[in-house]
């Protein structure tokens, strides 16, 4: 399999696992009785996004307010925004629930709550918000045991806006590579966020959504009782790093940077790749349980392994590959192909405005993507 039409380094995308990835995850919420509301962070694209709906999928979720204006353009309207709002964002998600999209907003801090329900007193926007708790991944959130869980739920109780529910994330769960580990955090993942909404509820106030999940905890949990939605994203394309954790095999990584063998440095053990830092990111999230991939997993024209051959270093420009032995400078000459299985994938293809899509084994769609903010 040869790529001779495109352009090096480029984003491959594999659309046969992507798909049987996609019907995993739709498999596994409907297991646990939950919706599903996949985490359009690592494709931002519409095309992809089609795909998870027509599985099954509920609504998205969304890591800007730019990728929701790009996605609602694209005729998806139910969309949560799960990064904690700012004043100065809110009338641009305003300005998209004016114009229709159901979009849900989320916060930890009372301050900011009170400049939401100012806003929608003052403007007529209604907000529909979500508050964060933290269920022990420690990036942001409330303890579900906190004074100010009810003081937000207060102050936007009184006012316009609308008090959506609870959501959690549990981060946590890609520091383990086991899966009683995944599905240990994956309770006190629910617990946590149960938690919080059980304690609105006994306050006197309605929680609709109660929201969570990782790729992790979302494939692996075993009961997600009061829980009413379950979030991830990179479980559409995988990478290194979920699979060093034993969430995947590297067989289901359906994401890939095609790159071209730019030089040999034989005095320096190595192979030169087009692909460097900024085609595949200095991500280096699989160092925990898999050292030696490095920046990346070399893989053949045709997607197989070729075992003991990784990125072993960037540039900005190059990606360095250590030869297993000299035979290796045969193997791959200069202007030969070779794929670069990324270590995050979130991270890797953004670098990249589009998807070469590869279905039976040819290239033939390119999927357009939103990046930026």
């Amino acid at each position: 399999m040869i790529f001779t039409e495109l352009s090096t380094p480029t984003l491959l995308l594999e659309k046969e696992k992507l798909i049987a990835n996609i019907s995993r995850m739709q498999a596994s919420a409907d297991r646990l009785g939950v919706q599903l509301r996949p985490h359009l962070k690592t494709m931002k694209a519409a095309r992809a996004a089609e795909l998870l709906i027509a599985s099954g999928a509920s609504g998205i979720t969304v890591s800007t307010l730019k990728e929701a204006d790009y996605f609602f353009e694209h005729g998806f309207t139910d969309i949560t925004y799960a990064v904690g709002m700012v004043p100065a964002k809110l009338a641009e998600a305003a300005r998209l629930i004016a114009r229709g999209a159901d979009l849900k907003i989320m916060t930890d801090s009372p301050e900011v709550a009170q400049v939401i329900a100012t806003d929608a007193n003052q403007n007529g926007t209604v907000y529909k918000l979500l508050i964060e708790i933290d269920c022990g991944d420690n990036r942001g959130g409330l303890q579900p045991d906190s004074d100010e869980l009810l003081q937000i739920a207060a102050l936007i109780d009184s006012s316009s806006a609308h008090l959506q529910g609870v959501l959690t994330h549990a981060g946590q769960s890609y520091g383990v590579d086991n899966i009683a580990a995944i599905e240990e955090i994956a309770e006190q993942e629910r617990e946590a966020v149960v938690q919080a909404a059980t304690r609105l509820r006994a306050a006197g106030f309605t929680v609709e959504t109660v929201s969570l999940g990782s790729t992790p905890t979302a494939l692996y949990a075993r009961d997600l009782s009061g829980v009413t939605e379950l979030r991830a994203g990179v479980y559409t394309v995988f990478d290194i790093d979920q699979q060093s954790r034993g969430v995947c095999t590297t067989e289901e990584v359906a994401l890939s940077v095609l790159s071209c063998v730019i030089g040999h440095n034989k005095a320096a053990g190595k192979i030169l790749l087009d692909a460097g830092g900024l085609a595949l990111s200095k991500d280096r999230s699989a160092d925990k349980f898999r050292p030696e991939v490095g920046y990346g997993q070399i893989c053949s024209p045709d997607g197989s392994i070729i075992p003991g051959l990784y990125v072993t270093s960037v540039s900005q420009e190059h990606g360095h590959v250590r030869v297993r032995d000299e035979s290796d400078y045969a193997l791959f000459p200069v202007g030969s192909q070779l794929r670069v299985l990324p270590v995050h994938a979130c991270m890797t293809a953004a670098a990249y405005d589009h998807f070469n899509v590869i279905e039976n084994g040819v290239v033939g769609e390119k999927w357009d993507r939103v990046n930026g903010w």
